[in-house]
């Protein structure tokens, strides 16, 4: 057993002892919080219709419950990282465990759409502290290289799975119970972790973490927040001044977050970790690929439901069906980059077969239910490969300290791109929708789909079906649309991912001990 008592030092031994049963069985127990956390991600997917007609929140209302989880998570992300390396990842992890509890009981009871608001942004608060604790303690768990990327493989798979499986448990328990048992699952998990982890998991923190940088913290979450809710505003509401505003300040922000880790004796983001051998391009690469997932993710749970009318548990379970590959992706890919195939063309691999899930889903039509799935298959498979290559890339390039540091980095440019995404790609889908409906439909219906379903709810059966039929079409026009614009972007990813990495070489062990 290795690596399971202490705290983290920052030099490793110049032959890393390999992990022992202890660690993989203290993986599994890491495995819980990282499933809730990316659950959540998608779990109000099939719920919303159940909380729309309980809480009667206003459209406004109702995109801050599906956003706000994600917002405050990429805000705090780069904090709870830098904290975790100071005070202690596993005494981070156990408390935001807690805190995620509270919130989910919170958010299953609540009465009121500002209640729900405030407890997801809670959950997010809860799940900035998790999801780095995790990854920051697998890196000091498994040094072993080969060992380290077999479990990031696992770790990428359960990330990409424990989407799917939240629009899942979504659809089956909104299906049977209320829509606030989708938050009451979170419970048991929180309680086995809250029990295991301080027997399993070691604790680990950076010894000489320096002051923490208390003023870079407001200017990380003011650099995120305006930047992201411009980018979720546009695509409904247009180009507005307001908006353009709020992306403005956001970047004018992140200037002076950048001025400030450069000035700072003790920077939150250590200039120095960016500098490290491939941790910019893999921040740059998951962005890219978080996007193009994301952006994908936004229409196919609506063609589900909305365009080939299946239920919430019905809609659910299909869903699931793309995952069932998704936990080989991972460790396939290690297999092949310690098997000599250089990592460079492993990710531009990753990046074109997403790009042909997205070819797949620019040709389907108001009813290819199993193209769409195929095309979404596809899409998740290449996600786990390039985000398990890129994540043992960036922590391998990090030294073990910052680790938490380091993992909150790339979570960030995850969740960034994929507000981006949905940004984005969704307007390009909104554009085309509002395009193709024609001029004599009504008002609201040329709006968004959903808007198109209520309205055709109060027409009579021959007007209603027709309406129906058109904004389908129109909807899955903009889905085409949409999916043709990422995969143009993911094969020009696939082209500078095989650039900049195939040189890359992360030496053995070497890395994570400077």
């Amino acid at each position: 057993m290795t690596n399971s008592t202490s705290t983290t030092t920052g030099a490793e031994n110049a032959a890393p002892a390999r992990a022992g049963r202890r660690e993989w069985t203290a993986l599994g127990v890491l495995m819980l919080p990282l499933l809730l956390v990316s659950m959540d991600v998608s779990v109000l997917y099939f719920a919303t219709p159940a909380i729309s007609a309980d809480l009667h929140p206003s459209g406004t209302q109702q995109l801050w419950i599906f956003d706000v989880y994600g917002f405050v998570l990429a805000g705090l992300l780069m904090t709870m990282g830098s904290l975790g390396d100071r005070i202690g990842r596993r005494k981070l992890l156990l408390t935001g465990a807690a805190a995620f509890g509270g919130a989910s009981l919170l958010a299953a009871y609540a009465n009121s759409a500002e209640t729900l608001i405030a407890a997801r942004a809670l959950l997010g608060i809860g799940g900035a502290t998790l999801m780095p604790s995790t990854m920051g303690l697998l890196r000091t768990m498994f040094t072993d290289p080969s060992q380290r990327a077999k479990a990031i493989g696992l770790w990428s798979g359960v990330m990409t799975g424990g989407i799917a499986l939240g629009s899942v448990m979504s659809g089956i328990l909104v299906e049977h119970f209320w829509w606030g048992s989708v938050f009451l699952v979170n419970l048991p998990a929180m309680a086995v972790l809250l029990l295991l982890g301080p027997v399993l998991l070691p604790e680990s923190k950076n010894p000489e973490p320096g002051r923490f940088d208390r003023l870079s913290v407001p200017l990380s979450m003011a650099a995120v927040f305006p930047v992201i809710y411009g980018l979720k505003e546009i695509p409904s509401e247009g180009w507005h001044p307001f908006y353009v505003v709020s992306i403005t300040v956001g970047l004018l922000f992140a200037a002076l977050f950048v001025h400030r880790q450069r000035a700072s004796a003790s920077p939150l983001i250590p200039p120095a970790l960016l500098k490290g051998h491939g941790f910019t391009p893999a921040l740059v690469l998951n962005l890219v690929a978080s996007l193009a997932m994301m952006g994908s993710a936004i229409f196919t749970t609506q063609y589900l439901q909305s365009v080939l009318g299946k239920s919430p548990l019905s809609a659910a379970l299909w869903s699931l069906l793309p995952s069932v590959f998704i936990g080989f992706a991972g460790p396939v890919t290690a297999q092949l980059v310690q098997r000599g195939v250089n990592r460079g063309y492993v990710v531009a691999g990753g990046f074109a077969a997403m790009a042909g899930g997205y070819s797949m889903l620019a040709l389907v039509g108001t009813d290819s239910l199993w193209l769409a799935l195929s095309g979404a298959g596809v899409l998740a498979c290449g996600m786990v490969a390039i985000m398990s290559q890129l994540t043992d890339l960036a922590m391998s390039s990090a030294p073990v300290e910052r680790a938490g540091t380091a993992s909150s980095l790339l979570e960030t440019s995850a969740e960034f791109g994929g507000a981006l995404g949905m940004a984005v790609l969704g307007s390009i889908g909104t554009a085309v929708y509002r395009h193709e409906m024609p001029a004599t439909a009504p008002a609201g219906a040329r709006e968004s789909l959903g808007d198109a379903l209520a309205t055709a709810a109060h027409l009579p059966g021959p007007a209603a079906q027709m309406l129906l039929a058109t904004a389908r079409e129109a909807f899955t026009s903009g889905m085409r649309a949409a999916a043709i614009a990422g995969a143009v972007l993911l094969v020009l990813a696939a082209v500078g991912a095989a650039m900049s990495l195939r040189r890359i070489e992360v030496r053995a062990g070497e890395q994570g001990g400077e």
